[in-house]
């Protein structure tokens, strides 16, 4: 995956300044090229990594007393730690805490200007790129891990930066300073030097350093675990997820290439609209066709019925009085009932009272077991009745009576 590393000045930045970049594959140290340009004209379509640069950050050793990681306290506490250490308000500096750090242990913290770092972000984010890491451009070294040693700069000011367990230290090139910064024998340091300042390092430290260009150093900054973006400046994966939406979003809105999908898209809405207001008014005409159909054969099979208020029940009701008048049985009459009864309940299940109105029969004394019920109410369904049990009770009634 492709990056684009930014590293720009300790100053206040604007669109139009030019600041260093380096683009580079997360996965290969060589860098497809690098230089100098402003915001606006830098590569598109890449993600940023912004580097920030060793002479912005001061690396502090603290122990986190126990419960300091959890609940929101971590900054706060840090503020309490550190207080003594800085020369600004503790409030005003911006904290970065070790990867994997643990209470009880000592750990690394890097402190540098809270209000620049977030103006840097803001300034690159208004450009419509997205922040993703802040990394710094030197860090302590493991404890586990031999000393490295970088000459940097330029031939007339030539710097030698030491990165070890007891922190970053950076001063100009010459043997005293060597000496100074490095507490371990030569042989033992991995060291590499920039181009310009190669000969002035050989001629110094009496050894051959490996030339590495600065902006290859960079991207093996940018590959470190170290992410400087925390507490306010977190660049989660869902808060990048979210800018990335946001700024897609915008892009989509307000972007003349996505004029025709935006056309599209609107033609799509008000047809999918038109389409549902056509399907739903067809719908409804079926709807009201099938009443129209019910009501007239109510109103032609019994034209005494002139005011069709439920066509279904009027129906019944109809036919029910009908059956009644002409002497027929019907379901919710006697015999049907009895009949259908006598052919699922248990073998010698006799009932001890019977008593039928409004067409619903009540037995007593049948004793059913829940089993029993349940089985003599599923039997009795495809019939056309419905049976359920209170207490001594069987109650049995044809299916829509009331």
């Amino acid at each position: 995956m492709s990056l684009l590393l930014l590293a720009p000045p300790l100053t206040a930045l604007s669109s139009s300044a030019e600041c260093a970049w380096v683009r580079g594959n997360e996965d290969d140290s060589a860098p497809i090229d690098h230089g100098r340009a402003p915001l606006a004209l830098l590569p598109s379509g890449h993600d940023v990594v912004l580097l920030v640069p060793h002479a912005g950050i001061s690396w502090h050793l603290v122990v986190l007393p126990p419960g300091s990681l959890g609940g929101g306290r971590l900054r706060s506490v840090l503020e309490g730690l550190l207080e003594d250490r800085l020369l600004d308000d503790a409030a005003l500096a911006h904290f970065a805490v070790e990867p994997g750090i643990r209470t009880g242990t000592s750990a690394w913290v890097a402190v540098c200007d809270r209000t620049l770092l977030r103006e840097l972000v803001q300034t690159i984010e208004a450009t419509g790129r997205r922040v993703v890491r802040i990394v710094p451009e030197f860090a302590p070294a493991p404890e586990d891990g031999p000393p490295l040693l970088f000459a940097t700069g330029e031939a007339q000011s030539p710097q030698v930066t030491v990165c070890d367990a007891n922190g970053v230290l950076s001063l100009p090139l010459n043997a005293l300073n060597v000496q100074a910064a490095l507490q371990a024998p030569l042989d033992t340091v991995a060291g590499s030097a920039e181009p310009a300042v190669a000969t002035e390092a050989e001629s110094v430290l009496g050894v051959r350093l490996p030339i590495v260009q600065r902006a290859a150093r960079w991207l093996q900054a940018a590959r470190g675990p170290w992410d400087l973006a925390q507490f306010d400046l977190a660049s989660s994966n869902r808060v990048r997820a979210g800018k990335k939406l946001a700024a897609w979003w915008q892009q989509w809105r307000h972007g003349p290439q996505w004029r025709a999908a935006r056309w599209g898209a609107a033609v799509l809405v008000v047809a999918q609209l038109v389409g549902l207001n056509a399907w739903a008014w067809k719908e409804r005409r079926a709807l009201e066709a099938k009443r129209d159909a019910v009501r007239s054969v109510l109103t032609r099979t019994f034209p005494s019925v002139k005011l069709v208020v439920d066509a279904p029940a009027q129906m019944a009701r109809e036919v029910a009085a009908l059956q009644q008048a002409s002497g027929g049985a019907s379901a919710a009459d006697l015999e049907p009932m009895l009949a259908a009864l006598g052919g699922v309940l248990p073998t010698g299940r006799v009932p001890s009272a019977i008593d039928f109105s409004g067409g619903q029969l009540r037995l007593r004394g049948l004793r059913l077991s829940p089993t029993e019920l349940t089985q003599v109410s599923g039997q009795l369904g495809p019939r056309g009745y419905q049976a359920r049990g209170e207490g001594d009770l069987l109650l049995v009634q044809a299916e829509g009576a009331r």
